[in-house]
């Protein structure tokens, strides 16, 4: 009788066990590969003037979010080097239905929004993303996130990092204001641009009091300063990205 009982626990647990690794297959498992074509490519014909300074450049980005179990594949298109985002044709945009279209868990409509660095260079996929058109309105692909339905997606969160998979080059140029956010552990993320999307009034020139505006988390503090030499932030394939409560987003400066 003892043994028919141990037989019956161990095949018990045996089960226990594979109904556990068949749910983490589930959950973290499966190539993601499938969701990089969903997105169809056009070929480019929007162009846009290359601005030597882009402080105060208007832009927009379209973020797509795609789910298989607990994994989430992000791609993120942005406008420049097509256009600024005209306003009639991003106001025609329908997120809901570009979901449905595209076999989307979700589509994220980011902007409009205005860049407070003076130069950006991308290289490697960065640069040369797939050319997408979201109503007539093209923009290049300029970063892919792998994430999960426990950290949330670009955005989703305010004041917690992102890891975004990008190669660029930021640079801040003397003479000019920069906007910081210092977390309790001393890390310091500079803003990279400022958004419209919660409040529609917001400018740069609100930037320099934006501390006072924002809910910020015991501990955290926002900080502004004069360069007094120019700036250079890069990202080596990996950004350290933070949104605060209006939506303005930040990159962590690494040593």
């Amino acid at each position: 009788m003892k043994n028919i009982l141990t037989k019956k626990v161990l095949i018990g647990l045996v089960l226990i066990v594979l109904i556990a690794v068949g749910v983490l297959i589930y959950l973290f498992g499966g190539n993601m590969k499938e969701f990089a074509n969903r997105i169809p490519e056009v070929e480019k014909s929007q162009y846009m003037d290359d601005v030597k300074d882009k402080r105060d450049l208007r832009y927009g980005e379209i973020i797509p979010v795609f789910c298989k179990g607990a994994k989430l594949y992000v791609e993120v298109y942005n406008t420049m080097g097509s256009n600024e985002l005209p306003q009639e044709l991003w106001e025609k945009l329908d997120a809901d239905e570009m979901a449905k279209t595209y076999g989307a868990k979700k589509v994220i409509l980011n902007g409009p929004r205005y860049w407070v660095l003076n130069d950006i260079v991308g290289a490697g996929q960065t640069a040369e993303g797939k050319v997408a058109d979201f109503g007539g309105i093209e923009m290049t692909q300029r970063a892919v996130l792998h994430s999960n339905i426990f950290s949330g997606t670009v955005g989703g969160k305010t004041y917690k990092e992102n890891v975004v998979n990008r190669s660029t080059t930021y640079e801040y140029w003397k003479g000019n204001m920069v906007y910081e956010l210092i977390a309790p552990d001393g890390s310091v993320y500079r803003m990279q641009s400022y958004s419209q999307q919660i409040d529609p009034t917001l400018t740069i020139d609100d930037l320099e009091t934006l501390g006072s505006k924002l809910k910020l988390p015991d501990g955290w503090k926002y900080s502004t300063r004069i360069l007094k030499e120019d700036s250079i932030m890069k990202a080596n394939g990996k950004a350290f990205v933070i949104n605060d409560d209006l939506g303005s987003s930040y990159q962590k400066i690494e040593e």
